[in-house]
């Protein structure tokens, strides 16, 4: 069976050389790229992404990468993003102002709510490594989260979350303070997890794995 061909959209946003080792652990070459038709001719394609959401979509349209990745997921072909790849799935962020997103999952990125940092035990950004949990029974059917052993865990470095506007969009969520805070979303061949699987060492490499496998 012919190895699926996955490119890492590279649009000069974070941690597309850890993406792409991760992925060479696993025997999988991808290809870094911010060639439209190298996109698009892919048969996977990973958005990652550090920094602020303002940044990332302001790269992506500078470069006309925002109108590929429309037609990317319109060909029904598996997308996932990372940290902030999944971020600018949303349709606004209020990070450092309003900002508009890619608006292929309906809701908006927020920040994480804190009411008392010493009641919580956590701070802002939350930097670690947390277990991510199904957000309903079954909401993991035919994703590559399906295939992550239990118990589990993944690294995270965030201060914002996306809150997802309907409920069937939201896959996983970890606990912070207390919170469901959301660590996966899903529509349709779309998604998006706020983890690092490229930094979660096993877990993270299985994730990528059944991503490529799909």
């Amino acid at each position: 069976m012919t190895q699926p061909n996955c490119a890492i959209i590279d649009y000069g946003i974070g941690n597309v050389f850890s993406v792409r080792r991760a992925l060479e652990q696993i025997g999988v070459e991808a290809e870094l790229t911010a060639d439209p038709d190298r996109i698009l001719a892919a048969d996977r394609v990973i958005l990652p992404g550090v920094g602020a959401f303002g940044r990332a979509m302001e790269k992506l349209r500078q470069d006309g990468l925002d109108r590929v990745v429309h037609d990317y997921v319109a060909s029904g072909k598996p997308f996932l993003g990372i940290c902030i790849g999944l971020q600018v799935l949303m349709e606004a962020s209020e990070e450092f102002g309003s900002h508009t997103g890619l608006g292929l999952i309906p809701g908006r990125v927020r920040k994480i709510p804190v009411e008392d940092d010493a009641a919580s035990n956590f701070r802002v950004p939350f930097i670690g490594w947390s277990p991510v949990a199904e957000s309903q029974s079954g909401a993991w059917q035919g994703t590559p989260l399906q295939d992550v052993p239990d118990p589990n865990a993944f690294y995270f470095v965030h201060s914002y979350e996306a809150v997802v506007s309907e409920p069937d969009h939201l896959i996983a969520t970890h606990t912070l303070g207390g919170r469901a805070i959301t660590s996966a979303v899903r529509r349709d061949n779309v998604m998006g997890v706020q983890f690092h699987p490229e930094r979660s060492a096993d877990h993270g490499l299985r994730f990528l794995e059944a991503f490529v496998n799909l």
